[in-house]
């Protein structure tokens, strides 16, 4: 019975394939492809979050090679589902080309913002699909003369509590915290 599950949802993915399949469907058909191996789900998400890329059977960060025993210690798993999981994304066309053209998204200054004197504020959204939060954000940030000079998103698919995470080249003033969470789509502000 799980086989005819797995055929029929790959299945779905195919017919979905052609209309266009956008980041949701892609995680969605990371997690049909991994699902019945709990483990590799964990490496092939970790490697996304990571920014980590597989060519051919190596992980990257940039040009740098990561050895597949750390990439198993850092998610709690053996080098040989490391290599499973590697070797299952090489049999899909479409997740081997995602995961071979991953890029590391750069330094976070979020820990080391406050030694730089930085401003940081993180506004986990009530519904992280809304549009406009980003931008709305940023817009009261730019109205109180604040440059951000960094922005860091997580995805709502891969993230349970996803946060829109802002890095201002001051300190935000508190003022700005009402008119933040006067945006549609916001929970609460944090500042520091």
């Amino acid at each position: 019975m799980p086989k005819v599950v797995e055929v029929f949802s790959l299945q779905l993915f195919k017919v979905l394939r052609k209309e266009d399949l956008s980041r949701s469907l892609m995680w969605g058909r990371i997690r049909v492809i991994f699902g019945a191996h709990p483990e590799r789900l964990q490496v092939a998400k970790f490697l996304l979050l990571n920014g980590l890329s597989v060519k051919g059977t190596k992980i990257y960060v940039s040009q740098v090679e990561i050895p597949t025993l750390k990439v198993a210690r850092a998610v709690g798993v053996d080098r040989r589902t490391v290599n499973e999981t590697i070797r299952a994304m090489s049999l899909d066309r479409e997740i081997k080309m995602v995961f071979s053209k991953l890029e590391s998204a750069g330094p976070s200054l979020r820990a080391v913002a406050k030694e730089m004197g930085l401003g940081v504020v993180e506004i986990p959204a009530s519904d992280p699909n809304r549009v406009g939060i980003l931008a709305n954000a940023s817009r009261v940030l730019a109205e109180h003369g604040i440059s951000i000079g960094q922005a860091l998103v997580d995805d709502p698919e891969m993230n349970p509590d996803p946060k829109l995470t802002l890095i201002g080249d001051r300190v935000i003033p508190g003022k700005a915290i009402p008119l933040i969470l006067k945006i549609p789509g916001i929970a609460k502000v944090s500042v520091y």
